[in-house]
């Protein structure tokens, strides 16, 4: 029983700390990532299509994604998407390369970004609290159905504390590392 509980904290800890680190991926810093157009959608014959399967993205250079689509037709509504997706990029179309220049961030874009991300790692850090909450509570019914003793459950609560501990200061990691990587010139 303990030993279940203790696994379900920890994968969903995991899963927690793996969506903040792809929600970072998401926030964009000075240099060019393919990452960026994970999300981009484009209307492929009638249903809503990621761009990456459609086209083929890749890095040009350190500041440039090239987006080449598979069919002609669809060079114009790709370009149209990825200007329309709200990430502060302005593809322009090359033959038949879209190429996504990124654009230099601002010293204070880059502090609305830092905000952003601490935003989300707090989010994260919450999700985490959550889940110990709900494994405590799960801890003291079992204590309460007699399933368990005191010592057990109390041992139980301290390693879901200690968890919790780890998978924060890993977001704390994360959060730096992000933070350095916005504030690099």
């Amino acid at each position: 029983m303990i030993a279940d509980i203790k696994k379900n904290v920890e994968q969903k800890m995991t899963k927690s700390l793996e969506a903040l680190k792809a929600d970072f991926g998401k926030v964009r810093t000075g240099r060019a990532h393919t990452g960026i157009l994970d999300h981009v959608t484009v209307e492929y014959y009638g249903s809503p299509t990621l761009v990456s399967q459609v086209a083929n993205i890749t890095l040009i250079d350190a500041r440039t994604i090239g987006v080449q689509p598979w069919e002609k037709n669809m060079i114009s509504p790709v370009e149209k998407a990825i200007r329309d997706a709200d990430l502060g990029l302005n593809p322009s179309t090359n033959g038949d390369l879209i190429r996504v220049p990124m654009p230099m961030l601002t010293e204070e874009r880059r502090r609305d970004l830092i905000k952003v991300v601490r935003g989300e790692a707090e989010n994260a850090k919450v999700a985490l609290r959550n889940v110990r909450r709900d494994a405590n509570e799960q801890l003291k019914k079992l204590l309460k159905d007699k399933e368990v003793g005191e010592d057990e459950e109390r041992r139980a609560q301290d390693e879901v504390q200690k968890l919790t501990d780890r998978f924060v200061t890993e977001i704390d990691k994360a959060l730096q590392v992000k933070e350095a990587d916005l504030l690099a010139v």
